[in-house]
């Protein structure tokens, strides 16, 4: 990978990890569906006037909005507004590469290799001890609660739902996808938060928004969708998704620094040794293919 590129993929990274925290900042300002809606409204305009649509039916173009755009962050917004910090919210996420792998296996009869089962059981392992702390008790498990755990899983099971509809589509543009999905979020999002968090409580919130929010808003839309997305499908596009993936692994680390720089977030050691396990666990599934070939073609 030249310089360039390696550059632009440590933006990307950097982009997405930092975007955990501007979540948390979104979310002092304005309620989580509310803030879907803000988004997504703001993702897809005026950027669809200027990309095209991508070549594919329009029910998988719903498909993708419904999962990875509208579900992912409903689940993922109200979990950071009921308990869940930033950081372990950008490590619980990755959960998503071990459903897809579930769901790969039911949807698509794709097969678990050996590397996938013993890095889903170290994962797994993990997020029991990250779901434990926060029924555990103690001034240390207060900073998550049980509530914002299960959502969060429930954002990556349904982000694992729209990688399964990736795959089925096959080869578009994924800056277009992610344009025009993001026509399909607005509408759901402001009808929940109409009756969800209701009416006084929007208006109260889009009377009284400051320049934190708005620049939250702004930075999600913009820079961890458009900008991120453009970038990494960039990346996709010149080389093998065997050399970008990897750098997904370091979302997290950004996403635990950024919060413990930005927000003074701190973990227990409990959540610190879940956190690792769970980093282990996705290391062990994206290279372990790889080291047991090269181990088997020494001997």
């Amino acid at each position: 990978m030249s310089p360039k590129d390696l550059l632009l993929a440590l933006v990307v990274v950097v982009a997405w990890g930092v975007n955990f925290v501007v979540i948390k900042v979104g979310l002092h300002g304005v309620p989580p569906l509310l803030l879907g809606a803000l988004r997504f409204t703001l993702a897809a305009f005026p950027a669809v006037l200027f990309v095209k649509r991508p070549k594919l039916p329009l029910r998988w173009l719903l498909a993708y909005g419904a999962t990875i755009s509208f579900g992912q962050f409903a689940f993922l917004f109200t979990a950071m507004y009921v308990g869940m910090p930033a950081g372990l919210a950008s490590v619980v996420l990755q959960a998503q590469a071990f459903f897809t792998l579930v769901f790969a296996a039911f949807f698509l009869g794709e097969r678990f290799g050996a590397q996938n089962v013993i890095g889903l059981l170290i994962a797994a392992g993990g997020l029991a001890v990250i779901g434990l702390q926060s029924t555990a008790g103690g001034a240390s498990a207060q900073t998550m609660t049980v509530a914002g755990f299960v959502l969060t899983l429930c954002a990556a099971c349904m982000w694992a739902l729209g990688n399964i509809v990736t795959k089925k589509v096959g080869k578009v543009d994924l800056v277009g996808l992610v344009v025009w999905a993001s026509l399909i979020p607005p509408l759901p999002f402001f009808v929940l938060s109409y009756f969800i968090e209701g009416p006084q409580r929007i208006e109260s919130a889009l009377a009284g928004i400051g320049m934190p929010s708005i620049g939250a808003i702004v930075y999600l839309a913009f820079i961890a969708t458009i900008l991120g997305y453009s970038l990494w499908s960039r990346l996709l596009s010149k080389y093998p998704a065997s050399q970008v993936a990897p750098f997904s692994l370091l979302v997290p680390i950004v996403g635990l620094a950024s919060a413990a720089l930005l927000l003074g977030e701190r973990l227990s050691a409990a959540q610190v040794g879940g956190a690792a396990l769970v980093m282990a666990g996705l290391m062990v599934n994206v290279f372990g293919g790889w080291l047991r070939q090269r181990l088997a073609a020494r001997t």
